[in-house]
């Protein structure tokens, strides 16, 4: 005779087609952030989720306030399943994404599957554990039947852009308040902590000027070019800081965009530059940004007819440990164990994620979904995203075992 573990798993193996049909409606349509116009998908998910008989609540933020935040729609979804008294944990995934870019092999939203792969922009990060929590919850309730507690969804649509008018408004708002919280994240390990990170934009002002006469003028660029090199020097030296925390490495830093000039035969009187600084969880975000701020002004002190603006564009705090994470990874390092015969670790990540805004409200909070072993197996942000449907199936067995154990 089977037992309920072993029927969960079964439902799961039953009802895969429909979720991995679910999950490529979800990639096939588009949320690239920018331009950030996510309320279509939101309503795709509803529609989705409400024909299945479960009650969606749409919270849509202000338009005004979406807008200053250099996006065009959201509306956040939170489903709530109700079985009795008892702790309410929260599952969080994020639908809005990067823009594909360049190099597909295949079309960043066909949703296509080729050797148990499926590729498409978000199919790893994090669409897909929209399905993962989703088909769990399911298995759930048709098979182990909780009678206490209640499960929270929150679909939310601002995890590129920091989060804040994702979970973090639904937290400020007080729409939820869950005991616990799992976030979306990969399968081989139980992520306790996460990296901060800092992102500038650095305005580098000279002085245009005809190109057959420089010294008529200040050159933006070569001001900006000195900023690079002690950036990047800097950015060398931060290996020598090593975290703690088994997981993440060390601090990082880099410019990710750069962008300016007026044309081929013009000295370029104004520079843009955009800057990310990782940040372990020992470091202090306040001491970092001044450091920052005083490499780059050092940098172009001695130049005459330069100044330059800096402006924090972003701050993600670093996700630490909270008392009662223990009940989240003990759960599901059982349920893996159970699913994937394996031991998984619970370590850090030096990715910066939603996961941090739930902490910062007090709610233990770890991070677990679909996904492979490493974030670059995945092509994650990348040309070819994919996630291994072997993964997604695992991960959803896992995530319904572990909200059993949680619940009882």
């Amino acid at each position: 005779m089977t037992n309920w573990k072993t029927e969960l798993q079964e439902w799961v193996d039953a009802h895969f087609d429909d979720e991995v049909a679910f999950l490529q409606q979800l990639v096939q349509l588009p949320t690239d952030t920018p331009p950030g116009d996510n309320a279509p998908h939101a309503k795709k998910v509803a529609e989705l989720l409400s024909a299945e008989g479960w009650e969606v609540e749409h919270h849509p933020v202000p338009a005004e306030t979406v807008k200053a935040a250099g996006m065009q729609s959201i509306n956040n979804l939170v489903i709530r399943r109700r079985y009795g008294d008892g702790p309410t944990i929260a599952l969080n995934a994020h639908g809005d994404v990067v823009p594909p870019g360049e190099g597909w092999t295949y079309p960043p939203y066909g949703a296509e599957i080729v050797d148990g792969r499926l590729y498409g922009r978000a199919a790893a990060v994090s669409k897909s554990d929209f399905a993962t929590y989703v088909y769990a919850v399911k298995a759930l309730e048709a098979v182990a039947k909780p009678t206490s507690g209640t499960i929270e969804l929150h679909f939310t649509y601002d995890e590129e852009f920091g989060g804040l008018l994702g979970p973090g408004w639904l937290l400020e708002q007080k729409i939820v308040k869950p005991d616990y919280a799992i976030c979306a994240s990969f399968s081989y390990a139980v992520v306790i902590a996460h990296n901060g990170c800092l992102q500038f934009d650095i305005t580098v002002h000279g002085k245009a000027t005809h190109g057959a006469v420089p010294h008529t003028g200040h050159d933006a660029l070569r001001a900006a070019n000195k900023i690079l090199t002690s950036v990047y020097a800097a950015a060398d030296e931060l290996s020598a800081h090593p975290s703690n925390v088994s997981g993440i490495d060390h601090p990082t830093m880099i410019v990710g965009q750069i962008s300016g000039g007026t044309n081929t035969n013009v000295v370029p009187g104004q520079i843009n530059l955009k800057l990310d600084r990782r940040l372990t969880p020992e470091e202090d975000p306040k001491q970092v940004e001044a450091e920052v701020r005083a490499l780059i002004t050092n940098a172009i002190s001695d130049l005459e007819g330069i100044r330059v603006d800096i402006r924090r564009i972003l701050q993600a705090d670093a996700l630490r440990p909270l008392a009662g994470h223990e009940k989240l990874v003990s759960a599901i390092q059982n349920a893996a164990q159970e699913v994937l015969q394996e031991d998984i670790p619970a370590e850090g990540t030096p990715l910066y994620a939603d996961a941090r805004l739930y902490a910062a409200s007090g709610i233990p909070v770890v991070m677990y979904g679909a996904g492979p072993r490493t974030l670059l197996e995945s092509n994650a942000k990348r040309a070819d995203e994919n996630i291994a449907l072997s993964d997604l199936n695992k991960a959803t067995k896992v995530v319904a075992l572990a909200l059993a154990e949680l619940l009882t």
